[in-house]
């Protein structure tokens, strides 16, 4: 029950800390350890039974389980991954509350958005004034630091 309780948490009337790009970086790099090997495991196995690695099966799979994986943490977890919460930060709305299902499978979709182009995507967030990727403008999400502040006033810089 305290798990939904924090789970649908808001923070609209207080101010929250802007994640670092270091720290995005690490918690992504986490993140991809953790998909990499069962994935790649499952990918071998699956590709054994479809005919190799070009089947369309194995390319839904190979798509849909990162965006299955962001999915549950974001909507479930505090809009933490695990990587993201080593490091201390979630993704949250404008207004500091939780992602709807919606929202996150436009955030997961949209990291293959921001991959394109050599990762211009991600890249955008160094130069951007709330570190926000393409694929966190596409879904209207911030990451911020897990501890927030008790203060009052607006989130996030327009």
């Amino acid at each position: 029950m305290q798990e939904k309780i924090k789970h649908h948490q808001t923070v609209a009337q207080e101010s929250a800390q802007l994640a670092g790009i270091m720290s995005r970086f690490v918690a992504s790099f986490i993140d991809g350890i953790i998909l990499a090997l069962p994935l790649t495991v499952f990918l071998f196995v699956l590709s054994g039974f479809s005919g190799g690695f070009d089947g369309p099966l194995v390319q839904f799979v190979a798509l849909a389980l990162p965006v299955v994986y962001h999915w549950y943490f974001w909507t479930r977890r505090d809009g933490q991954t695990p990587g993201k919460s080593t490091v201390g930060i979630r993704v949250v709305k404008r207004d500091g509350s939780a992602l709807s299902d919606t929202d996150a499978f436009i955030r997961a979709i949209g990291y293959q958005v921001s991959a394109l182009l050599c990762g211009l995507g991600y890249i955008w967030a160094i130069f951007d004034g709330n570190n926000q990727t393409w694929h966190d403008k596409m879904a209207g999400t911030y990451v911020v630091s897990a501890e927030i502040s008790r203060n009052t006033g607006q989130i996030f810089r327009q």
